[in-house]
């Protein structure tokens, strides 16, 4: 439960800051709600490569903390239990999550990816429903000027309708009380606004001005043509596993794109790799000095974690452009990670007494008993004096 619960939290933070973005963007362009909730399922993949080591690291480490602050720990260490021992069933949920991990940013991330990109594609240029605006002029294959003041049902009745439309020489002014968009068989790229209680000024040159009312008026309008989305694999990041694998080491590949394809390839399995040290990551953090309950070392944990997925993504970006080897940007960073972890596991576990951050324990201790010892001295002056 606390591994699912940490996987809810971390990725509801990642997409909050993100859900705010896109509604602006979706406001501007003029596309419904419903929109958003479809680019942030697809975003969805993206951030669960992180929430799920982040969830995996913080399940393990809190049932060793657990088990640490209630003595259980030391009751199974003392009965001849190592931690290695302890943490058998941890490694086979690491196993299994570093599979679903390697799923997700194999083949489901991209797939994702490229679907965001097309609904984004389509909502700028896309239906009528997401180009007119309420409130705002829009002009349609140049010879069409809209504005619609209120609009109700989701775009199904319309009101406050304001359009100027040039038809040859003659130009129409047309203002009508409410409408509706209609459907018309058989033309896909024409459809028709039909306008209730209105009137249309006829303007042609050498004419006099004629004011026609109307009850109810049908109203043809062209779409504006609709680019077709380009094919999947316009971008690195949009690439599964074997056509990295394809791309990155084939002859005819640009350089550029070879760097690209490999730099992605390489970010990818050190992201899934590096899974399999969390398990010695969550012990050395979750064992609190002996008669203490600091909590520093959750802290610690995520702030490593999120800090090496950043150096990963900086180390990606770099190897992209041809600066540095993918595997020297990307697996020695991995390296150093590793051996911190590794020394950081053999003084909890094989070093009597010791601590993966004792130093760090007993800064925080030090700044505690200050910040406790301030706070005494201001409740003394602030306390009423005899008189």
């Amino acid at each position: 439960m606390p591994m699912l619960g940490v996987f809810v939290i971390a990725a509801s933070l990642l997409i909050l800051d993100k859900m705010l973005k896109l509604f602006d963007f979706v406001a501007t362009e003029g596309g419904p709600v419903s929109v958003v909730f479809r680019l942030l399922a697809n975003l969805l993949p993206e951030y669960a490569s992180l929430a799920v080591p982040l969830a995996l690291l913080m399940g393990i480490l809190l049932a060793f903390r657990k088990l640490a602050t209630s003595s259980e720990l030391d009751t199974m260490r003392a009965v001849g239990l190592s931690y290695t021992r302890l943490l058998r069933v941890p490694f086979i949920l690491t196993i299994i999550f570093a599979g679903v991990n390697l799923a997700i940013v194999g083949y489901l991330q991209p797939l994702a990816m490229y679907y965001y990109e097309a609904q984004q594609f389509e909502l700028r240029s896309g239906a009528l429903g997401a180009s007119i605006k309420v409130g705002e002029f829009t002009t349609l294959k140049d010879r069409m000027a809209l504005r619609i003041e209120r609009s109700y049902d989701q775009g199904r009745r319309l009101e406050g309708i304001f359009g100027r439309v040039v038809a040859g020489k003659q130009v129409l002014t047309i203002s009508a009380r409410e409408g509706q968009f209609l459907a018309l068989k058989g033309s896909p790229n024409t459809i028709i606004l039909r306008l209730n209680d209105g009137q249309i000024l006829q303007d042609a040159p050498g004419d006099p001005p004629r004011v026609l009312s109307f009850t109810r008026h049908d109203l043809p309008i062209d779409l504006p043509a609709i680019e077709k989305f380009r094919q999947r694999g316009g971008k690195e990041r949009e690439y599964v596993l074997p056509e990295l694998l394809k791309l990155g080491w084939n002859k005819a590949s640009p350089e550029a794109l070879k760097d690209e394809t490999r730099a992605s390839l390489n970010y990818r399995m050190v992201e899934v790799v590096m899974m399999l040290l969390l398990p010695f990551l969550a012990v050395a953090l979750a064992v609190p000095p002996k008669r203490s309950t600091s909590s520093l070392g959750v802290f610690v944990a995520i702030i490593m974690v999120v800090a090496y997925h950043k150096i990963n993504e900086y180390g990606q970006a770099v190897a992209a452009l041809g600066r540095v080897p993918s595997w020297a940007a990307l697996w020695l960073p991995f390296a150093l990670f590793a051996a911190l972890i590794v020394w950081m596991y053999y003084r909890v576990a094989y070093v009597p007494g010791g601590q993966a951050i004792g130093a760090l324990e007993r800064a925080a201790g030090n700044i505690g008993k200050r910040i406790r010892a301030l706070r005494r001295i201001g409740r003394r002056r602030a306390a009423p004096q005899p008189a």
